[in-house]
């Protein structure tokens, strides 16, 4: 039997699978990619290639088949467009007698008002409606997605939000995913369901964590929405962009990524790495 990681070719996935080839046999492994050849240098390790696209649900159930085990990872895209596809992804898991699914959803999600909760939301009854057991891995917030307001920071920008108070669990990618590793190889993880926050900062506390880092002070600016947009629009970030990051600082603002939880230290087995010291490993400060 095989367990299977999807989306491989992504930057989670392919974390996911090389966190588990260092405790895991390549020949246990498959993944699910559009472009197989993309996915060459795993295919060079003993992992099984697969070819899988969403958006074809005829090519999941080759790719699913044979799977005992696998681990879902959320698509990008509209919201229409990922509701279709994470539907497409859990049907054909239980057509293929999938016995354990695991999917990385989004902090909260049942209760969620972010806008980008729908389609974590449709994938998590799509999987309870299979009564397959399951492990909902709600991921907080990469702190990845700070980097290039960080780097901005580094020459001289101020940190610039909307977000008021609002908190944000930030976390780095790489523990994410090998959160996501021990849930797929590991066992007592039949329907559960995991918040996966680091420790819960506002933008005031994120920005001092920046400034440590970079061993200087940040100044902080706090704007409106309107603001917030046209400083971001100033900065480069693309006019079909706008919506999304203002949607976010919105979001954050309203507390949506503000969950409290000691469930990503039980699953790295240890507390995940402080923002501090994240910063400094994203930006290659010693």
């Amino acid at each position: 039997m095989k367990w299977l990681v999807t989306g491989a070719n992504g930057k989670l996935g392919r974390a996911v699978v090389e966190t588990l080839l260092k405790t895991v046999p390549a020949d246990r492994l498959a993944v699910s990619v559009r472009d197989p050849a993309k996915a060459e240098d795993l295919r060079a390790k003993g992992v099984e290639v697969r070819q899988g696209d969403f958006d074809r649900p005829d090519s999941l159930d080759q790719a699913f088949a044979g799977v005992e085990r696998i681990l879902i990872i959320s698509t990008d895209g509209d919201t229409e467009t990922r509701i279709r596809q994470h539907t497409n992804a859990v049907d054909a898991a239980a057509r293929a007698g999938v016995r354990f699914i695991a999917y990385t959803s989004l902090a909260n999600a049942g209760a969620s008002r972010l806008f980008l909760a729908p389609p974590h939301q449709a994938a998590e009854t799509a999987i309870f409606q299979t009564g397959i057991p399951y492990s909902i891995l709600r991921n907080n917030w990469y702190l990845e997605n700070e980097l290039a307001t960080v780097q901005a920071v580094r020459q001289g920008a101020p940190w610039v939000t909307s977000a008021g108070n609002g908190r944000v669990g930030w976390a780095l990618r790489r523990e994410y995913a090998e959160a996501a590793a021990n849930v797929l190889s590991g066992s007592g993880h039949d329907n559960t369901i995991y918040e996966l926050s680091g420790e819960l900062l506002t933008q005031d506390e994120f920005a001092a964590a920046v400034g440590e880092a970079l061993g200087r002070e940040v100044p902080v600016q706090h704007v409106d929405d309107e603001t917030y947009a046209n400083i971001m629009r100033q900065a480069g970030v693309p006019d079909a962009a706008i919506p999304f990051v203002v949607g976010i600082q919105q979001g954050i603002r309203e507390g949506n990524l503000e969950v409290r939880s000691s469930d990503f230290a039980k699953l790295l087995g240890r507390p995940p790495t402080p923002v501090r010291e994240g910063l400094k490993e994203l930006l290659g400060i010693g």
